[in-house]
């Protein structure tokens, strides 16, 4: 265990960083929460602000209960448009005109996926990660099914993720599509979509990147690499709440060639002409299929503003020196414990996440949140450390490292009267239900 005057020291230290934090102010900005000592799972669900309580009110007695339906002629049905540019004019390097707020991300990854490879006929595979979320994987390989093509699985070091070399090896002619993660979910590994994107492009290859574990927490520059297609989630670091919608981003370029596979009324190009036959709309508009889901749109206006007053390098200069300061508290004080670092050392290397690997994590996770410490686990070993650049303050991280050192611990039986057990399972199969 830490001597008691080595943990007063790591407590100043993270003190002292937070006064001189520029990014500081902004954590008093979302809904405090007494029972939660740390969070540090910001990267599957952000923490709600406290203007969104007042926008939701707002919403319900002026919006929706003052206009009523004709705040869909004033507003509402050009949200999709207008909230997907201020998402890529805040954090996706995009110009206007190209990026849709819509559906889930399973959605999304489903209709552009599907567009694409229809869009390179006499080419048979789809090429992506082993490591790759489970819904890039599972849509992946269902359309390889309904389109009868092959995936050409790239096998990866689960500590990090996939390599320009990797790429270069894997893709040829016969690719008709590129899929991979911006950032890895597992890992925090951040790949280098400028030069994955040449060499697919090279390939004569369409690509596809998954945001979600970067948009909001790392500078993208979709436009500058030439990005064809592009999907993330708003629950995570835009905060736009449990189950918000998607952004969909297809490059200008592509929008008239790509037809997307769920023709639904809202991407026609008379919305309200009610025809006998589908007229696909101009631009974004044909990337979308039914109502657009205006109540889930509502949170994440919130946090873009306040990503648009912190700006993107400061976000990231904050992500990076949060993420320095779990990894040297880990090295120095979890490795001993047997914990193993399964995310990269160099900064540049790495998004908003530290992932650490131990065989008692599950049951440390489950006993971390009934303490108030609220991490994620990741089967079959994996804690993962989620720091929200806006949200997360360096005494938070140090209350959380702090604890979970001491559950570990515990959880050895290195302490005298210590539990071999911590607690239900429940909770970090909670968990576990977040991407």
């Amino acid at each position: 265990m830490t001597d008691p005057k080595v943990l007063a020291s790591g407590i100043a230290e993270a003190a002292a960083i937070d006064a001189a934090d520029p990014l500081a102010r902004f954590a008093e900005r979302f809904v405090p929460n007494d029972g939660v000592i740390a969070y540090l799972d910001g990267n599957s669900l952000g923490r709600p602000l406290r203007v969104t309580a007042e926008r939701l009110g707002a919403f319900v007695a002026d919006d929706w209960g003052g206009r009523l339906i004709r705040a869909w002629d004033e507003q509402w049905m050009g949200l999709p448009f207008v909230l997907g540019d201020r998402i890529a004019a805040a954090t996706l390097g995009a110009a206007p005109g190209q990026t849709v707020v819509a559906d889930s991300t399973t959605v999304l990854l489903y209709k552009l996926m599907r567009a694409a490879v229809d869009a390179r006929p006499g080419r048979h595979e789809i090429v992506l990660d082993d490591d790759n979320f489970p819904t890039d994987r599972y849509v992946a390989e269902g359309i390889a099914r309904e389109r009868g093509l092959r995936i050409r699985w790239l096998h990866v070091d689960p500590a990090r993720g996939v390599e320009p070399a990797q790429a270069q090896e894997a893709v040829g002619p016969d690719t008709a599509l590129v899929v991979l993660s911006h950032v890895a979910y597992r890992s925090g590994f951040l790949a280098d979509a400028d030069r994955i994107t040449r060499i697919a492009h090279d390939a004569g290859a369409l690509v596809l990147w998954d945001l979600c574990h970067s948009v909001g927490s790392v500078p993208i520059e979709l436009d500058d690499w030439d990005v064809d297609l592009a999907v993330g989630c708003t629950y995570k670091y835009l905060n736009g709440g449990p189950g918000a919608p998607a952004f969909g981003y297809v490059a200008r370029r592509l929008q008239g060639e790509l037809e997307q596979p769920v023709q639904g009324w809202m991407g026609a190009r008379d919305v309200f002409a009610m025809g006998d036959g589908f007229e696909p709309g101009d631009g974004m508009r044909r990337f979308v299929s039914g109502t657009p889901p205006v109540v889930g749109m509502l949170a994440m206006q919130d946090m873009l503003a306040l990503i648009e007053e912190a700006g993107m390098p400061a976000i990231r200069a904050k992500s990076i020196a949060l993420t320095e300061f779990a990894l040297r508290q880990v090295q120095e004080r979890l490795v001993p414990l047997g914990v193993v670092v399964a995310t990269p050392l160099a900064p540049a290397e790495r998004g908003s996440h530290v992932t650490v690997r131990h065989p008692a994590f599950r049951a440390v996770t489950a006993r971390l949140w009934e303490e108030g410490v609220i991490p994620d686990f990741r089967a079959p070993d994996g804690l993962r450390i989620g720091l929200s650049p806006l949200s997360t303050t360096f005494a938070e991280l140090q209350r959380g490292l702090d604890a979970i050192e001491a559950a570990l611990t515990d959880a050895r039986g290195d302490a005298p009267g210590a539990p071999q057990s911590a607690g239900p399972a429940g909770a970090a199969g909670a968990a576990r239900a977040s991407s």
